[in-house]
């Protein structure tokens, strides 16, 4: 499979990038980010645009991929819901549609988080807006959608974008899985389920920490 990869200079994207890079199924990986990743690949293809509102002119280079493996996000800490909705949802859907319209047979995964809020009314201001996100993604044209929700993540060997918090989180990793099962999982894990998802397909189209555990081991 050929497969397009989002925020490789985030952690979550960067892991899940190495996991395809070293998946025998995956035979391409193009990611596609405001900055290079800094790694090279003989599968590897950069894709470096500043705004992400022209994807519309690479129609040709985006319409023979399989999955679309959806990894960028920002933080809510700071933003108003106005604000975080601008930088969430509003920029994952115009992307997802525009994917859709030209390879409506490829699947569409958009990773959002634990504690997501799908019903979109919860008291939390971050979870309801990547609830609407996960909703508004779910309803386009793809062969498939799957929302991941990870918790705590164990960051892959070779992975350069870890900011403290995941670098501490990678050494006391092991404390945390046996405390918080259903709330940690690996980057590897997490990879794999996603591959898995394209290969296999899942019952559901949410996928939490335990269903991605299950899937990786599909």
């Amino acid at each position: 499979m050929k497969v397009i990869i989002t925020g490789v200079t985030g952690m979550v994207g960067e892991g899940v990038m190495l996991v395809c890079l070293d998946h025998p199924e995956v035979t391409e990986v193009l990611t596609i980010s405001r900055r290079t990743s800094g790694h090279t690949h003989s599968k590897l293809k950069e894709l470096l645009i500043d705004d992400f509102s022209k994807i519309h002119q690479y129609r040709n280079q985006l319409s023979e991929y399989d999955a679309c493996f959806f990894c960028a996000g920002v933080s809510s800490v700071g933003e108003t819901e106005e604000s975080f909705t601008k930088k969430t949802c509003d920029f994952v859907v115009p992307f997802a549609e525009f994917l859709a319209e030209i390879q409506p047979k490829m699947v569409f995964t958009y990773v959002s988080g634990t504690g997501t809020d799908s019903t979109e009314k919860g008291k939390t201001m971050w979870a309801r807006v990547k609830g609407r996100t996960e909703n508004a993604v779910a309803k386009l044209g793809f062969r498939g959608v799957y929302n991941f929700r990870p918790g705590m993540m164990k960051p892959m060997k070779g992975q350069r974008n870890l900011n403290f918090i995941y670098k501490v989180a990678g050494a006391t990793y092991p404390i945390w899985s046996i405390i918080f099962p259903k709330w940690t999982c690996t980057l590897q894990e997490v990879g794999l389920a996603m591959i898995h998802c394209v290969i296999r397909g899942y019952p559901s189209t949410i996928l939490e920490v335990v269903d991605m555990k299950k899937q990786a081991l599909r």
